[in-house]
């Protein structure tokens, strides 16, 4: 970064603010003994969960479900090199109760790579950090 650059760090609750104005973020899980990659579709639910979207029977699904993963999403200007980054770790779990199924389908989220019948996946975060990235002598506006 730029030695005008400043980074302020957030609270969890403001990055879960942040998390609910982008639709799409990276899942970070372990495939093959390796680390993998992943952009998915999501929201976060009302209760402070995060719910990913991914297609039902794929490896991503069967990898996710009952592990620890990672999730970041961020907004960035490349020209003026602003924006914010979160992070969240947590337990994934598949859902499996038929009305927060039924919720997930009728907010429309769906996943990245479309699927007609979608698996949902809900990550509860354990550790969530976040910060803004900006130019000296600029301050946050928040909401």
């Amino acid at each position: 970064m730029d030695r005008d650059d400043r980074v302020e760090t957030l609270g969890e609750a403001e990055c879960l603010r942040l998390l609910s104005t982008v639709p799409v973020g990276r899942v970070v899980y372990t495939e093959h003994a390796l680390p993998a990659v992943l952009p998915v579709a999501f929201e976060v639910a009302p209760d402070g969960r995060l719910l990913l979207a991914v297609r039902r029977g794929s490896t991503t699904a069967r990898a996710l479900d009952g592990t620890v993963v990672a999730f970041q999403a961020d907004e960035l200007d490349l020209v003026t090199r602003t924006g914010w980054s979160v992070l969240v770790h947590g337990r994934a779990e598949v859902v499996r109760e038929p009305e927060q199924v039924r919720q997930a389908l009728r907010s429309g989220l769906r996943p990245w790579v479309g699927d007609p019948d979608p698996l949902f996946i809900a990550l509860v975060p354990e550790l969530v950090s976040g910060r803004y990235l900006l130019p000296a002598g600029r301050t946050v506006q928040r909401s």
